[in-house]
């Protein structure tokens, strides 16, 4: 039977035409391959991602592409993540799932953008898919163009900058069907027919008038899915985790007892509760006699800042209900500011000096914040890109002092990595008695895999107790 169950005929007699195809083949590719009865190879079929939707002449308004997955390989996981990298889409970049149906095809995903404000011209819009079952990863990408034409571009221009780079008098048949084109006149042609399935389509372009005008409401087209090899790494981090930090246990000369380390994409600020945190991380005011829980802490909000990466770099959104000043000046709720070194944050636009930080240092893979107020010496944070390799040789980034004098970290493969900037060696970060071989690392430091050891925190109903040797 054929791929989709029907039954095929057994195969002719000796001399029928299976076997004199075969002899065909025999002079020219040596001996023929054992024929099959009533079997015929299925034609290769390869990956693509079709998009449709798009309407360029829509100029400065809101778009909607539909995406759906066609030819991907049986033996991937159920559920495939979309990752869209452009600057038509909002904050640089979107994420999302295709889930399977139990008919084995793909749900198909929608992305918005507006092309309000932009430059007319060409954009690129860069796809990454990935599919993850039984720790097994493989990678598809793809790049294709938007075109953002001028407001006042007439429909004639668009088709002949758009439709032209996309198709040019394309016709296809598939099994029985006929496809006819006959045109008379005109110099240019810009013409997609498709028959599928039985059907047949004829289209005849003669006009008295010798010219044609064809609008379309929508374009659609495919595009070729490449699967990216991945890295045959060895095995993955031997102490896997997204939330971690160096402890000092006697700081000297101004260094911090917390360096607190954090691998998401996106970190959430906010006020520091031992029950049931709403932050990733945790925020208190220190006064001259230590932190303090309550008090200024409270005019806090629970998730009070977002810093997110981007890709034109590392952003910070206030979300919260009191505000924060950025170098002084409010940016607005909800509108993103991209970091730069030196910059300082103060959270909270009405009460000062509850909690302030500065960007000690933006790098490709990651921020450095440091507390500028009584809570120096306590702690200050490293936020990095999870499974993020910088590359080698490592990029140059502006950094403050203070920045500078602390260890170069990833994460990668799970876990955070300790990278010696001389040699290049990378050490995978665990639990273990000293960290004192490490460079730019003082003594009596250790590593624990959690951001708050000193504290027993309750996250979702879980607590989490402090290491032993962090609270020694």
């Amino acid at each position: 039977m054929c791929a989709g169950g029907h039954a095929q005929p057994a195969a002719e007699a000796e001399g029928g035409s299976f076997e004199l195809l075969n002899t065909m083949r025999s002079a020219r590719s040596g001996p023929p391959p054992v024929p099959v009865a009533g079997y015929s190879a299925p034609a290769r079929v390869y990956p693509q991602l079709h998009i449709s939707g798009f309407d360029p002449r829509a100029a400065g308004g809101r778009q909607s592409l539909k995406m759906e997955l066609r030819g991907m390989p049986q033996d991937c996981g159920p559920t495939l993540s979309i990752r869209l990298r452009s600057e038509l889409i909002p904050h640089g970049s979107l994420q999302q799932q295709f889930i399977r149906s139990v008919h084995g095809d793909w749900r198909p995903v929608f992305v918005e953008f507006s092309s309000r404000g932009k430059e007319h011209g060409q954009y690129q819009i860069h796809a990454e898919i990935v599919s993850k079952d039984d720790n097994v990863q493989r990678q598809w990408e793809c790049t294709f163009v938007i075109l953002v034409p001028r407001v006042d571009a007439s429909l004639n221009e668009i088709h002949r900058t758009f439709l032209s780079t996309h198709k040019n008098v394309r016709v296809m048949a598939d099994d029985a069907a006929i496809a006819r084109v006959s045109a008379q006149g005109g110099n240019t042609m810009d013409i997609d027919v498709t028959a599928r399935n039985a059907g047949i389509a004829h289209l005849d372009l003669g006009a008295p008038a010798g010219k044609v005008d064809v609008g379309y409401s929508t374009i659609a087209w495919d595009e070729d899915l490449i699967e990216i090899e991945q890295p045959r790494s060895g095995p993955s981090h031997p102490h896997p985790t997204l939330a971690a930090s160096f402890i000092n246990a006697a700081p000297e000369n101004g260094a911090c007892r917390h360096i607190r380390l954090f691998a998401m994409e996106e970190v959430s600020f906010g006020r520091f509760e031992l029950a049931d945190p709403e932050a990733d991380v945790l925020l208190h005011h220190f006064s001259a006699e230590g932190p303090d829980c309550a008090g200024l802490t409270r005019r806090l909000s629970g998730r009070h800042a977002l810093i997110r990466r981007t890709r034109n770099g590392f952003e910070i959104e206030d979300v919260s209900r009191y505000g924060l000043l950025l170098d002084g000046v409010w940016p607005g709720k909800n509108k993103p500011v991209l970091l730069r070194t030196g910059m300082k944050i103060e959270m909270s636009a009405s009460i000062k000096g509850i909690v302030l930080l500065e960007v000690g240092a933006v790098m490709p893979h990651g921020v450095i914040l440091h507390r500028i107020d009584e809570g120096a010496r306590a702690e200050c944070f490293v936020l990095l890109a999870a499974d993020t390799h910088p590359g080698y040789p490592l990029p140059r980034h502006n950094a403050l002092p203070k920045a500078s004098s602390l260890p170069l970290l990833m994460h990668h493969q799970g876990g955070f990595w300790h990278i010696d900037q001389l040699t290049g060696k990378e050490t995978a970060l665990a639990p273990t008695p000293k960290q004192e071989k490490l460079s730019r690392t003082p003594a009596h430091t250790r590593f624990a895999s959690d951001p708050y050891p000193e504290h027993w925190i309750v996250r979702s109903g879980a607590a989490h107790l402090p290491p032993a040797e962090a609270t020694t």
